[in-house]
C-alpha cells in the first residue's frame, strides 16, 4: 500500500462450501492476527456458543504464523487441530489459495492511499464472493448458498425448471412439425 507498507490478509475458508467466513487486514502475520481471524470466525459460525462435537480443523501452511507455540497453545484451549501442508506443496490449500488469487486479481487493478480504503474493496468482494458468484465446482451456485444449505434447494428447484423447459419445447417441436 503506497505509504503504508505491505498489507496481509488472514482468512478462513469453509473447506466444504468455499464460504470466507472471516477475514481480517493485519500489517503483520503473527500467530495472534490468526487467533483474532479464527475467533471472528468461530463467532460468525456460532462454534463459540454452542457444543460442537467435531471441532473444526485449521488446515495451514506452514509459515512462521501457523507453526508458531502461541497458535498451538491457542488451538488447544478451544479444542481444535492445526493440519498443516507439505512444505512447498501448495496444493493442499488449493481452495484457500485460489481465492487469494482470484481476489488478487481484482484488488491489485486498484492503488489504494488509505488501510480503509483496501478493507472496504475486500469486504465488497467477499460479500460478491460469498453470495452473488456462483462456482462451477459447487455446481453454479454461490459459497453462501451450500454454507447456509439451501444448495439443494435450488439445485431441485432448477432441476424442475429443466423439466418443464424442455417439455414445452418438445411440444412446441412437435407442434410445429405436424
Amino acid at each position: 500500500m503506497l505509504g503504508w507498507g505491505w498489507f496481509y490478509l488472514s482468512t478462513v475458508l469453509d473447506d466444504y462450501s468455499r464460504y470466507i467466513v472471516s477475514w481480517k487486514l493485519c500489517t503483520n502475520m503473527r500467530a495472534e492476527d490468526v487467533t483474532d481471524t479464527l475467533e471472528l470466525a468461530l463467532q460468525a459460525s456460532g462454534c463459540d456458543q454452542v457444543h460442537v462435537a467435531h471441532k473444526p480443523r485449521l488446515l495451514s501452511d506452514n509459515g512462521s504464523s501457523y507453526v508458531s507455540g502461541d497458535l498451538a497453545v491457542w488451538l488447544k484451549d478451544k479444542g481444535m487441530k492445526n493440519a498443516r501442508g507439505a512444505p512447498y506443496h501448495p496444493q493442499t490449500q488449493g481452495k484457500i489459495e485460489r481465492w487469494h488469487q482470484t481476489l488478487k486479481n481484482r484488488i491489485l487493478l486498484e492503488k489504494y492511499f488509505l488501510p480503509g480504503d483496501l478493507e472496504a474493496q475486500i469486504a465488497a468482494f467477499v460479500d460478491h464472493y460469498n453470495h452473488r458468484r456462483y462456482h462451477e465446482s459447487i455446481n453454479n451456485v454461490t459459497p453462501a448458498d451450500v454454507y447456509l444449505g439451501r444448495d439443494k434447494a435450488i439445485l431441485r428447484q432448477r432441476e424442475r425448471i429443466k423439466r418443464k423447459t424442455l417439455k414445452v419445447r418438445r411440444l412446441h417441436h412437435r407442434q410445429h412439425a405436424a
